[in-house]
């Protein structure tokens, strides 16, 4: 069992016989009473994100998972294919439960599949992927001293804030976690 505050984003939890796996966590002690611990969380099964509220001192089942290094294969619009680098094994997994996950896959790209009874559930992307940038607004000239950002978009249409000097057709370091962008890379 787990300890509700022990919920941290990235945990997995079961509730109610479905899997969750945490995407933001608040705590929060009124001035009187139980901590209430909030939890933004990922059905695993479905990809629907529920918020669930629990009392400090509630305990839920933890959930023991396999990882499988795998590599991206291709997607036909509705599921993404990845193949098991040990066992050579392709899996589908729908778009919807990856969420925006999907925005960081490239094809080679390798990836940890996330299993619950040999079933794949999800991937873990690695902390950062260079992309490259299909379509950048122009800046404006002149205004380099200011730091501004603009917006462009990548070769798997993910969306980045970024320095002004980036333009189409430079590879962007992005951070998975965040969206944010790290940096320009030398090809």
């Amino acid at each position: 069992m787990l300890d509700v505050t022990e919920l941290r984003k990235g945990v997995t939890f079961e509730l109610d016989g479905r899997v969750y796996r945490v995407l933001e966590y608040h705590h929060h002690k009124p001035g009187r009473g139980k901590a209430i611990i909030r939890v933004k969380a990922r059905d695993l099964t479905t990809g629907a994100i529920v918020e669930r509220t629990f009392p400090s001192g509630n305990q839920v089942p933890e959930v023991r998972l396999d990882h499988h290094q795998a590599q991206y294969l291709y997607n036909d619009g509705q599921d993404y294919y990845f193949m098991d680098m040990e066992t050579y094994e392709q899996y589908a997994i729908p778009g919807d439960v990856l969420g925006d996950a999907v925005y960081y896959l490239k094809e080679g790209m390798e990836v940890k599949l996330t299993f619950l009874k040999g079933r794949p559930l999800d991937i873990e992307l690695p902390t950062t992927v260079d992309m490259k940038v299909t379509q950048a607004e122009v800046a404006v000239k002149g205004d380099t001293a200011t730091g501004l950002t603009k917006k462009v978009t990548t070769e798997t249409g993910l969306k980045v804030e970024v320095p002004h000097f980036v333009q189409a057709g430079d590879v962007i370091r992005v951070d998975t976690r965040t969206g944010a962008y790290v940096t320009r890379v030398k090809e």
